[in-house]
């Protein structure tokens, strides 16, 4: 997502990630490079070479360590992109965005099978204050985050490759474009759109159907309420 930021002129970026290059992201992560991942680079830095490269004039912010150390830099945020591996990962990006009225954007996907069929999965999940949340939608749900826990927290390998990884990374900054500029007041984005690898297919989810009309009540009393001065 940070390319295509970069590109379309986003000038203030906040990048958060704890970890550092190795030779397995290579297949995945643009613009990182071999020297990048032989000196495990981290990977904040390698897109912040990027930005910087693009549009010299970006302010660019980063930190290597989880973003609940320093929360505060998400406040302002004109919309949050999670691409996180775990449910619980993305509950709470989800939740916090919530209490800040920001939208959050979730990107994620998986290739799983075995014995040489395999099936190559993702979604772009929009989660927007006011409308229904990740729970509304059915994409977290409590069993699926105490199934986690109980595995310490583990979410697992998932196994990526770059051009996938495109495909919804471009979705999601169509996403926010939507939000963000005025040639799309006559739509709004698309909540949950569920990705085919094997049919090089993005469409609405069909969970959508049931949401038409449909007020959350799992973020009642937290949504906007942002800090809590005592």
């Amino acid at each position: 997502m940070f390319q295509q930021l970069a590109h379309i002129g986003a000038g203030n970026l906040i990048l958060i990630d704890p970890d550092h290059a190795e030779d397995t992201n290579i297949n995945r992560m643009v613009t990182l490079t071999h020297n990048d991942a032989v000196n495990k680079l981290a990977k904040t830095a390698v897109a912040e070479r990027y930005v910087e490269a693009i549009n010299p004039n970006a302010s660019v912010t980063v930190r290597d360590k989880p973003w609940q150390m320093e929360p505060q830099l998400l406040k302002d945020c004109t919309a949050i992109f999670g691409c996180v591996d775990s449910v619980v990962a993305r509950d709470e990006l989800e939740r916090f965005a919530r209490r800040y009225s920001i939208p959050y954007i979730d990107v994620g996907m998986d290739v799983h099978g075995e014995e040489g069929r395999y099936f190559m999965t993702g979604q772009v999940v929009t989660s927007l204050p006011g409308r229904p949340c990740m729970r509304c939608m059915g994409f977290i749900t409590e069993e699926m985050l105490a199934a986690e826990q109980k595995r310490y927290g583990a979410a697992g390998g998932r196994p990526q490759v770059v051009w996938p990884n495109g495909v919804l990374a471009s979705t999601a900054v169509g996403n926010f474009m939507a939000l963000l500029t005025p040639w799309n007041t006559d739509l709004q984005p698309c909540l949950y759109l569920e990705y085919d690898g094997n049919r090089s297919t993005v469409q609405p989810s069909n969970r959508l159907l049931f949401l038409d009309g449909f007020s959350c009540t799992h973020f009642v009393g937290t949504e906007g309420v942002g800090d809590l001065v005592l």
